[in-house]
């Protein structure tokens, strides 16, 4: 079984960042993309950010120019920087490991991430 656990949120002042990381572990042997998307309460699940094993990247439109996603191969692990973070960023964050179109995809508890002062 592959197993996705995410960490690093917390509560922020607005203008102040984040770094949320997430690991794939278990029977992973081809990770073809991991992402992340948030839930606020009573909201649909929104993709935030995604990277393709290639490199490439994807964005929310909310969060372009303030997020960064990255990605270590290696150790089937992505990061992503939240910087200038506001109140509407405030969600539960959930990492997805994108295995194959055959293994399909799996998702992570989430982490919350509140943007207060």
């Amino acid at each position: 079984q592959v197993q996705v656990v995410e960490s690093g949120g917390g509560l922020v002042q607005p203008g102040g960042s984040l770094r949320l990381s997430c690991a794939a572990s278990g029977s992973v042997f081809r990770l073809y993309a991991m992402g992340w998307y948030r839930q606020a309460p009573g909201k649909q699940r929104e993709l935030v950010a995604s990277i393709i094993s290639d490199g490439s990247t994807n964005y929310g439109d909310s969060v372009k120019g303030r997020f960064t996603i990255s990605r270590d191969n290696a150790q089937n692990t992505v990061y992503l920087q939240m910087n200038s973070l506001k109140p509407e960023d405030t969600a539960v964050y959930y990492c997805n490991a994108y295995l194959s179109w055959v293994r399909g995809d799996y998702w992570g508890q989430g982490t919350q991430v509140t943007v207060s002062s």
